[in-house]
């Protein structure tokens, strides 16, 4: 049996793109992100600014195609790993949590559930992720019966690698979650290597460095099954201050990140257009790490362009992988990249 290769994309909610706007065609799913968990009762909810968005988001990403499914995630990088810890580490907690999400999702339409718990950090929540997982599963699975509709997905994001943060075995994950979202990105950033540039999503590297394929094998062998592995394409790139405009390459000495982009973070669509506001930027492909980067006399960017993006999807269908997500769908320009991977996807 043919399992269908996931082409998934997040919406984010603090990202001022419409959820009305999104080319839902490109999509076999779409992540509706991120709701909220209270740190209190433990429930989930949706963020009060873009309530409606979340009430809406089936509905109105559904209009454009109707095939494509939902899934309501809960956390995400602004939320406190804490409070997940502390869900987690309680069983009366992870009832409600669980019980909240599933009526959440019924409620508004979504056809499953993510978790973004970014991350658990010791042997004891590693314990009581599984424990919410495995007890979330057969949740999902009760409710299913109950109602007499299909069961909700259940899906959750991972650091790229099970090395660095702590997670559960992998029979409970393969067990208890119909994927895991891998975030194969952010490997340099300006946060985390102001002095010098890097390729942010690197699809290979030498020996142990970052890349998506050490993070991926390094999943594989852990143990979790390769078809359930979904892998991460960032519609972004990384930005940094050239130390020296002469030295513009990845690796280069830097100064953090730029005073225009001061995250570090720049979408896909702001890159298109620092490309084109000066002929003189540069546009390279690294062939080391196979993705691309580009610079002015000031600023080099690491990013995914169309070349790099149909590698990734050629190396998730290689490796039989389940599929990949994009994030996020508003960072796209003129959904060239969700276009695409789509096709590379097929």
């Amino acid at each position: 049996m043919t399992i269908p290769f996931v082409k998934a994309g997040y919406w984010s909610s603090t990202s001022q793109f419409a959820v009305g706007s999104i080319e839902s065609s490109h999509f076999t799913h779409l992540f509706c992100a991120f709701a909220e968990l209270n740190a209190e009762t433990f429930e989930v909810s949706f963020p009060t600014p873009t309530m409606l968005d979340f009430k809406t988001f089936t509905q109105t990403v559904q209009r454009r195609n109707p095939d494509v499914r939902t899934l309501l995630s809960i956390g995400g990088p602004v939320s406190n790993p804490s409070i997940f810890a502390s869900m987690a580490s309680q069983a009366g907690g992870r009832k409600i949590f669980i019980n909240s999400s599933i009526k959440l999702a019924r409620t508004n339409n979504f056809h499953g559930l993510d978790l973004s718990w970014l991350y658990p950090s010791t042997a004891d929540e590693s314990r009581h992720l599984g424990e919410l997982l495995k007890e979330w599963h057969d949740a999902i699975v009760d409710d299913a019966k109950g109602i007499g509709k299909p069961q909700l997905l259940l899906t959750a994001q991972v650091f790229y690698s099970p090395r660095r943060y702590s997670y559960p075995d992998a029979p409970i994950i393969s067990h208890s979650l119909d994927w895991v979202n891998v975030l194969a990105y952010d490997f340099y950033s300006p946060s985390n290597s102001p002095n010098q540039t890097g390729a942010h999503s690197a699809l290979r590297s030498k020996g142990e460095q970052p890349s998506v394929e050490t993070g991926i094998n390094a999943w594989i062998e852990s143990g979790v099954e390769k078809t359930k592995l979904v892998l991460g394409l960032p519609f972004y790139g990384c930005a940094w201050l050239l130390a020296d405009k002469n030295i513009n390459e990845i690796s280069s000495p830097a100064k953090g990140a730029p005073p225009s982009y001061p995250t570090g973070t720049i979408g896909y669509n702001q890159i298109k257009n620092f490309i084109a506001r000066d002929q003189h930027t540069k546009v390279k492909f690294d062939t080391g790490t196979e993705t691309h980067y580009c610079y002015d006399h000031t600023i080099c960017i690491s990013y995914d362009d169309t070349k790099s993006i149909i590698k990734k999807v050629e190396y998730a269908k290689e490796k039989e992988l389940h599929g990949y997500f994009a994030w996020h769908v508003g960072y796209d320009s003129n959904w060239i990249l969700s276009e695409t991977a789509a096709r590379g996807g097929v």
